[in-house]
């Protein structure tokens, strides 16, 4: 048996006409549309700044653990090492790290020591270090800078 699609039995409002199936309109359809791609695009800004910030800590925490090791070098044996690959020779850190934002442990940027005026026949050795990256941070300063 058929079904009609009529509603109501002849009495009342609505006798006699059709009605019409119920769905979306394409408002409803373009503003759904719309919200799920402005959650999208914020879901993905806060996900690249968490990524930045993460590359920053881990930057900081290299540069930490490089300087330390540069400053028991020193305490050791009175003089600062030629190169960040005689800290790993030497075993005070066993790898160089790598710079987070250069992804490259070529990329360190050293900066060498005075000459000691007591010793003048002391070479100079590497006493800071800092990343070689041109970028700069979440705060604006370069992270050359850190």
């Amino acid at each position: 048996m058929a079904r009609n699609t009529r509603t109501g039995s002849g009495r009342g409002t609505g006798a006699g006409r059709w009605r019409p199936a119920r769905g979306f309109t394409l408002i409803e359809l373009l503003i759904v549309m719309m919200i799920i791609v402005i959650l999208a695009g914020t879901g993905l800004a806060l996900y690249s700044n968490s990524i930045r910030k993460a590359n920053e800590a881990a930057l900081s925490q290299n540069l930490f653990l490089m300087r330390e090791a540069l400053d028991q070098y020193y305490a050791d044996k009175n003089k600062y090492p030629a190169s960040l690959d005689a800290l790993v020779e030497e075993k005070y850190i066993r790898a160089v790290p790598k710079d987070p934002f250069t992804h490259s442990t070529d990329t360190w940027q050293i900066e060498l020591s005075d000459p000691e005026p007591g010793n003048p026949l002391a070479e100079p050795g590497v006493f800071n270090v800092r990343s070689g990256s041109e970028e700069l941070a979440i705060d604006g300063r370069p992270y050359s800078e850190f």
